[in-house]
């Protein structure tokens, strides 16, 4: 959703509006520059505060790292280990230097997971390593990760990326991966260069820009202008750059999904019966071909359809039931008045969906869902509001959200429906309780039996589905712009976070193709 990081407030699990730059950021002709043109910008570069944790980040490794297809490869780590029981052991890569000259040493590790896990940091990572009771060094290329309980997802959790110890949490960032910190201007740039000193091949883009620009338009604006050597963008928006000359359009596909959170504890939002009319009164395959421009499918659930972990028992038509929505709604005592808005008790069927203002996707998503909730009276007022202002109306006020990853499904999952996360910012931020749901992503995440596990999921996605908890609208495929010919250029199933990563966090493999 947001940054998945400052407890979203997660992606995120994972950013407030920014604002225009003063000068505009032209993009260089040289062959060894680029300008990454990226929407919201994150709160801090550092992996302890929640930067990039599943392996996005240009300036930090991990233990490991993941292929486009989703595999996971050593990084920092010499080899991937076992990783069954309670213990499991990482030997370092020989010869790996951060970027200030520091040797890394398995002290480094340590320090980095001791200050996610350190209360006192209220990383918003925490959540996702409470299976670890403490990390150890045994000697200066040793790391043991010393587990409360086997927790299956452990190797795919130590993407993280690795600081100095005792980096401080201010400081700039300072990391071991490709590209190395210059300047940050704050709401505009994040300058790069390359790091001369990197363990693995060395980035033939020596100088990047991650240049931010919140408002879909405006990117797109500044893209058709030059600033940009490319850019991601909403599906509608690439259709001015299909068949120029000199510009390629990427479709990634993904499991990134755009739903409506509801807040549990709210008169309307909080009667499953409004909640159930909702998802038979959207029309999900007339958002996928107008606003996704085809560029994705309908969504019915957390977990992607294609992935190992989907339960196929949560589906249906993507198209719109209004007569049982009706039906639905009739029944639970929602009664049509003369206006044409339904109340019950003396309540009206009404209630407000937040959208972030420069997001132009969420906002046409947001206007079809009020237009199909009202042929069924359901009265939904939209508000676009930047993201301090929805900060402080999560608990009161809908949202069109989005989350997903195409990793374990203990990913974001655990976080968004656990009732211990309830209204911890972007956490569980409907508050939704239900003693059962908290059981089954329990067994999910300690045991390591996969039968067992693929249970749990199957049936935690029923339940979910059952208490109708979000209304889940649409899957999306990232969409890319990219100026000029290149090689290296990778595409792999991508996830939510994708704020440095994606399509171009694949920068360090690019090569001009002349």
């Amino acid at each position: 959703m947001r940054r998945r990081f400052a407890l979203f407030g997660v992606f995120v699990l994972m950013l407030s509006a920014c604002s225009a730059p003063s000068e505009p950021t032209a993009a260089p002709a040289r062959d060894d520059t680029a300008v990454l043109g990226l929407g919201p910008e994150p709160d801090s570069l550092n992996p302890v505060l929640g930067y990039a944790p599943d392996g996005g980040s240009l300036m930090f490794d991990g233990l490991v790292r993941r292929t486009p297809d989703l595999k996971l490869q050593p990084a920092l780590a010499e080899s991937l280990p076992e990783a069954k029981g309670q213990e499991v052991r990482f030997t370092l890569r020989q010869g790996v230097t951060f970027h200030n000259g520091k040797a890394l040493t398995s002290a480094d590790v340590v320090y980095t997971y001791e200050q996610v896990l350190k209360p006192a940091n209220n990383s918003p990572l925490r959540g996702d390593y409470a299976a670890i009771e403490k990390v150890t060094a045994p000697d200066a290329r040793t790391v043991v990760f010393h587990l409360a309980y086997p927790y299956a997802p452990i190797l795919q959790r130590t993407t993280l990326g690795i600081v100095p110890e005792s980096s401080g949490l201010s400081a700039d960032p300072v990391g071991t991966g490709p590209y190395t910190f210059v300047s940050w201007a704050k709401g505009d740039k994040i300058t790069f260069k390359a790091n001369d000193r990197y363990w693995g091949q060395a980035p033939a883009v020596k100088n990047l820009v991650l240049a931010y620009t919140a408002d879909d338009n405006a990117r797109a604006t500044r893209m058709a202008a030059g600033e940009f050597t490319a850019t991601e963008l909403p599906p509608k928006a690439v259709a001015r750059f299909r068949n120029q000359q000199g510009m390629t359009v990427h479709e990634v596909p993904t499991a990134d999904y755009r739903g409506v959170m509801f807040p549990m504890d709210q008169p309307v939002t909080g009667d499953l019966a409004i909640r159930k009319a909702l998802s038979l009164a959207v029309d999900r395959s007339a958002m996928v071909s107008a606003i996704l421009a085809g560029a994705g499918s309908p969504a019915f659930g957390p977990v992607a359809p294609g992935t190992d972990w989907h339960n196929p028992a949560v589906t249906g038509s993507g198209s719109p039931d209004r007569a049982k929505a009706v039906a639905t709604l009739e029944q639970a005592g929602w009664k049509a008045g003369t206006d044409g808005i339904r109340a019950k008790d003396g309540t009206a069927a009404r209630f407000t969906l937040m959208y972030p203002a420069g997001d132009s996707l969420r906002k046409e998503l947001a206007l079809a869902v009020a237009s199909d909730a009202k042929q069924v009276g359901i009265d939904v007022r939209l508000a676009g509001l930047d993201w301090d202002a929805i900060d402080q109306r999560l608990s009161k006020d809908a949202l069109i959200m989005g989350f997903g990853a195409p990793y374990d499904p203990d990913y974001t999952n655990y976080e968004l429906f656990h009732s211990s996360f309830a209204g911890q910012g972007y956490f569980n931020p409907g508050r939704y309780d239900n003693p059962e749901v908290d059981r089954l992503f329990e067994t999910g995440r300690r045991t390591s039996d996969q039968a067992a596990r693929k249970r749990a999921y199957d049936e935690a996605q029923q339940r979910i589905s059952d208490d109708a908890v979000w209304l889940y609208l649409v899957y999306l495929k990232h969409t890319y712009v990219v100026r000029g010919e290149w090689t290296g250029i990778t595409v792999g199933v991508e996830g939510h976070e994708h704020v440095t990563g994606g399509l171009l966090g694949t920068i360090v493999n690019w090569k001009p193709a002349s």
